[in-house]
Parts: structure tokens; sequence; C-alpha cells
């Protein structure tokens, strides 16, 4: 077994999207290649109506996925294939836009006014950027929950994890998206496959991730699951954890304990040609693209 290395830690960084949505990018609109297949992390927590209540208005979308993880208020969706409906806390939408499509999202606040909810962009293959498009609407009750001897709980959005499978299939990148709790004080080694590139996104309490090599700032820790390694400093609310090669993450909760997502997905590793929500292979393909938006011929027939 080899602990997979930390090969940065970095904090979200606030921004607006929308018609003046306040959110904090996790990654996005820099190397795609870095986090390959996943293309952007926004985590959209406000408990000011007036900073998310604009919403997203009609957007297009080609040539990716996106995928909405609610957790505290609702998200109302529209689109341009007629499709309309709310999740609510707890429920996940996966989205592939495949060849076009225009839709639009508009979150409300529980009723403290509270929203909180996270959207990640997956890249889709040269072979299916123009797959027609479908939605994956999951109510929280459909989403497998694990529960360990120790307290750690982790509700399983997509792939295997604890012999549990989530409910999301058919996705082009083969995630695994977790969504783990973890009480205080407990250390916990989660097994990733070798060639998944992997993120970690704390969003409550804070945690320490075992670094399998020595960089300056580091915490030494004797021993965790039977061999020397080194932890970093512990990571708080709204930071990314972005991770080397390897076959598992280990991680020690704070004295708070810690919830934090858990994703990996295989690279497809293919050029990227991207503008805004428009992500295709080549230049030639975006401006198609671009084109089929300005002659209003961007949503195509279905297969």
């Amino acid at each position: 077994m080899s602990i997979r290395p930390t090969l940065e830690t970095r904090k979200a960084v606030p921004t607006m999207e929308g018609a003046g949505v306040h959110l904090h990018r996790a990654f996005g609109f820099q190397d795609p290649s870095e986090l390959d297949p996943f293309l952007l992390f926004d985590d959209f927590r406000n408990d000011i109506p007036e900073l998310y209540e604009n919403g997203f208005p009609w957007h297009p979308h080609r040539g990716i996925e996106t995928i909405t993880y609610v957790l505290n208020g609702t998200v109302e969706h529209g689109d341009s294939l007629g499709n309309r409906g709310t999740l609510g806390a707890g429920d996940v939408q996966w989205m592939t836009a495949g060849s076009g499509i225009m839709h639009q999202e508009m979150p409300q606040g529980n009723a403290k006014g509270q929203m909180h909810g996270f959207q990640l962009w997956g890249n889709l293959p040269s072979a299916q950027k123009m797959v027609d498009p479908r939605y994956q609407d999951v109510e929280a009750k459909e989403i497998p929950e694990v529960i360990d001897d120790d307290g750690t709980k982790v509700r399983v959005i997509t792939g295997e994890f604890w012999g549990k499978r989530g409910p999301v299939d058919g996705i082009a990148a083969d995630p695994q998206y977790l969504d783990i709790s973890m009480p205080a004080g407990v250390k916990k080694t989660f097994k990733i496959d070798t060639y998944r590139r992997a993120f970690a996104y704390v969003f409550e309490g804070q945690a320490a991730f075992a670094d399998a090599s020595a960089p300056s700032g580091v915490l030494l820790e004797k021993e965790v699951m039977g061999q020397e390694v080194n932890i970093r400093d512990m990571s708080g609310d709204r930071t990314l954890i972005r991770f080397g090669t390897g076959d598992e993450v280990t991680v020690q909760a704070g004295e708070q304990g810690v919830r934090f997502l858990l994703i990996s997905g295989a690279p497809i590793e293919e050029p990227v040609a991207w503008h805004g929500p428009i992500v295709m292979n080549t230049q030639e393909e975006l401006q198609t693209a671009m084109r089929d938006l300005r002659n209003g011929t961007f949503i195509k027939p279905a297969h």
C-alpha cells in the first residue's frame, strides 16, 4: 500500500458567478490537466439571501457534466428540454450537457435563509462530447450511507465504497464521490484506485492528511497504518487538498471532527479547448459551438 502524497493545500477563493451569486472556487479556469477529468469546483454557501437569490439564469453548456450537491436550502432548475424540478437538502443532480443544453439554477435558502451546495464540473471525452443531454436527479433518501464502528459516516454519491454503490451511474469519468464525516480524533485510511486523480475538500471542522513525502511545515507523526509518515498542519473549512499517486489517503480528524468530500476519477488525457461553460477538444470545435449559440442552432435534435 502507498499513501498518496499531498501535492497542494489551498483555500477556496471568493468569486461571483451567475447573476451575482457569491461563492468560493476551489479550482477552475486554470490548468485543466491538474485534476483531469475534473475542471471546476465551487462551494456556494451563504446565509444572506441577497448574495445568492438572483441565482444562475439561463446559460449554455456543451461538452461537460455538472454535478450539483445541495446541503442546505433548495435549488430550482429548468432547461431547454422542458425539464423542471427542485433539489432539496441532501439531493444530487448529475447533468450531462453533451451536445448542448440551456438551463438555469435558482437557489433558495432554508427557513433561516441558509443556502449551501457544491457544483463540480467533469469533462467528457471526445467520443462523448456530442451525446444527447440527460439528467440524473437523485433524492437524499436514495443515497446510501455507511457508518463504521468508530463513528465515521460516508454518503456514497457515486462509485463503490465499503460494499455500497452510489445511485448515479453511466458517468464518463467513472468517478467516486464521497461525503465523509469523522468524529473528533478519529484516524482513518480510505482506499482510492491508483490510476485516478483525487482531491479532498474540507467544509466543516479540521483534519490532517497523511503525506508520504516530507515537505516543510509538517508535523511528524511516528506511525500511521504501520509506517512512519508526515502529516501536514490541520486543514480547515473551505480547503482543497490535491493528492499525487498512490492507493490510499489517511486522515486524522481534528478536535471538532471533520466533514469533507473525497472525489476521484479516471483522467481523460485529451486536449482541452475551454471558453466559459463550453469545453471541447479543439479551437475549431469551440468556434463551432459559439457560432451555434449565435445562430440559434446550439440545441441539437436527439439521436
